[in-house]
């Protein structure tokens, strides 16, 4: 027995030790988005909403008795198929918690089977695909900070009924993201006696929307429901500046395009569109003490000076708030254990939030953090920038 105490003490030592390093270990989130493809600007402002939060728990001491967090990211240019190849070795990281993915739903939906049965926290701050949320997986590690497709569909043809249109066209990206929002769009129009006066589908990528443009109108529409993102609403933008100002169809977008990427690319006319987006939240006039105080954090962090100057200001508040409320489920938990964490998700109490305050953020049965009750309508100032028309 006594020639095995060295042993033992050194082994007890040892385990001590890792004790010891897993309690001062960072606490790592991922950030899983495009970077660097069309929507690399809609990432950066989910990455900058993220490390506005991440650098206030950090000042005040971190989590779990002075643990940081820190934030991983991971670019997947948009792409399901190498988001796939990627979350392997992401969900792998030492220490992380929970991802917050990007602006495109599909690499999250292609992905369930994996997030689930590796028991990934997942948090969406802007894709709005209806399944990354609703689903079969049980129990759910998926969660979203942001807009719905199915409550977009419903809020959009809602504002478009109550200023006299009768006659919805519709323009849907041609990806999983679109699909989501052509079932959404059908079933709400059905829910009121009616049908599209037109559908017409745009590739990812093309550079003009005339074709679906010109349908719309032959199809004798009297305005435009818009869901796609970037680089493809400019098209269709681009092709209705070509028509005289009072042939413009007004359109209503879903808020995938109010990223700076979009601005960048309709040109300079863009407010003389009568073009109407869904936002949640905007820091322009904002009057509240938090949204102030984060915008003087975001110049001091990000070196700007007017609120005009936040990009994705939806994109950049909702990952802030989808960090709190994963820092407030870490703390609820008294754990980073993934599990356990998600299980806290459901079960946190009130919260002052960027976008609202949250009274029971999720349930076991929702979610969803947000609710129609949280969207209003934006359109672009002659800057391209976002003002909302609603308080």
């Amino acid at each position: 027995m006594r020639r095995l105490l060295p042993g033992v003490f050194g082994l007890v030592l040892l385990c001590c030790g890792m004790a010891v390093a897993q309690e001062s270990a960072p606490i790592v989130l991922g950030l899983h988005a495009d970077m660097s493809s069309g929507s690399a600007l809609a990432g950066e402002a989910i990455l900058r909403g993220a490390q506005l939060a991440i650098a206030e728990i950090n000042e005040q001491g971190g989590l779990l008795g002075g643990r940081k967090l820190e934030l991983v990211v991971r670019d997947h240019h948009g792409v399901p198929t190498r988001a796939t190849e990627q979350l392997p070795e992401l969900a792998s990281t030492p220490h992380l918690v929970a991802v917050l993915s990007g602006l495109h739903g599909p690499p999250v939906v292609q992905n369930l089977r994996y997030i689930h049965e590796h028991q990934l926290i997942v948090v969406s701050p802007w894709a709005s695909t209806s399944g990354v949320v609703h689903h079969d997986w049980s129990p759910n590690y998926t969660f979203r900070v942001s807009v719905n497709d199915q409550q977009m569909a419903e809020y959009l043809i809602a504002q478009a009924l109550a200023r006299g249109h009768k006659r919805l066209g519709i323009v849907l990206e041609k990806t999983g993201w679109g699909r989501s929002n052509k079932k959404a769009f059908s079933e709400a129009l059905a829910r009121r006696q009616m049908t599209p006066a037109c559908m017409q589908w745009i590739n990812w990528a093309d550079a003009d929307g005339e074709e679906q443009l010109a349908a719309v109108e032959r199809a004798g529409a009297d305005a435009l429901l818009l869901a796609a993102n970037a680089r493809e609403s400019a098209a269709i933008v681009r092709a209705l500046m070509r028509r005289p100002a009072d042939k413009r169809l007004p359109i209503y977008a879903h808020g995938g395009i109010s990223g700076p990427d979009f601005v960048r690319q309709s040109g300079a006319l863009l407010s003389q569109v009568d073009l109407r987006v869904v936002q949640t939240f905007s820091f322009i006039g904002n009057p509240g003490a938090r949204a102030k105080a984060v915008a003087a954090k975001y110049h001091a962090l990000f070196g700007t000076r007017s609120e005009e100057e936040i990009f994705g200001p939806a994109g950049t508040a909702q990952a802030y708030d989808a960090v709190w409320l994963l820092v407030l489920a870490i703390q609820k938990a008294k754990s980073t254990e993934r599990s356990r964490v998600r299980d806290a998700l459901e079960r946190l109490g009130p919260y002052e939030g960027l976008v609202r305050t949250y009274q029971s953020p999720f349930t076991p049965s929702r979610h969803e953090a947000l609710s129609p009750a949280d969207y209003k309508l934006a359109t672009f100032n002659p800057r391209g920038v976002l003002v909302l028309t609603q308080p």
